[in-house]
This record gives C-alpha cells, sequence and structure tokens, in this order.
C-alpha cells in the first residue's frame, strides 16, 4: 500500500512540474493533479498494455519510439477525464509525458527504501 501511495504522490509531483516546466499544460489545483496523477495510473494499468499490444508492430519498427506516442495519449485521455487538468496539443502531451516519466522515475529512485 505505501508502494501504491508513493508512486501515486512521485506521478502528480510529475504532473506538476510538467505543468510549471511546460507552457501547453495547465493544472488548476494540486488536487487536479493528484485526481490526474490516479486517473494516469488507472489508465497505465488498463489502456496502455491493450493499446501497446494493438501497435505492436508499430512500436517493434520504430523501435520503441511509438510507446512514447501512446504515453502522450494516456495523458490526452487524462486530460478529457479529469477536470482541472488541460494539455494544448498533442505534441505538448507526448512532451509531458516524458517530464512526467522522468520525474517520477528521479522521485521513485531517490525515495525508494535502502534495506
Amino acid at each position: 500500500m505505501l508502494k501504491f501511495v508513493m508512486r501515486w504522490l512521485t506521478t502528480a509531483v510529475g504532473i506538476g512540474a510538467a505543468a510549471y516546466l511546460l507552457p501547453g499544460i495547465k493544472v488548476d489545483d494540486i488536487w487536479a493533479a493528484a485526481l490526474g496523477a490516479l486517473a494516469l495510473g488507472l489508465a497505465n494499468v488498463t489502456l496502455r498494455p491493450i493499446i501497446l499490444l494493438l501497435t505492436l508492430p508499430l512500436t517493434v519498427l520504430t523501435l520503441g519510439a511509438f510507446a512514447l506516442i501512446v504515453n502522450g495519449a494516456m495523458l490526452v485521455l487524462v486530460a478529457h477525464w479529469v477536470p482541472g487538468v488541460h494539455v494544448a496539443s498533442f505534441g505538448i502531451a507526448v512532451l509531458g509525458s516524458i517530464v512526467i516519466s522522468l520525474v517520477g522515475g528521479l522521485l521513485n529512485w531517490w525515495l525508494r527504501p535502502t534495506s
């Protein structure tokens, strides 16, 4: 349970960082970022594997780069689902997904238990 909460919070911080760094992403408040992180987690657990499986030939052909497009699509989907999370364009969503992944990954690495 603690691992889930930590990943959820680091994703919320990643969404906030993307909103701060990229002019095309806007988050109204911290609750929208938290709800957006929860929705992004649900989309990544349920929809992303199906989409990646359906687009597997294209992902293999592009040596995995198409997965960035799928991540951007998940962010656009979350922006449509969650009030308070706004994404201006699909290109910004792809850049935002990269920022969210980097910030979340770095925070998860930094906050991991050392035992």
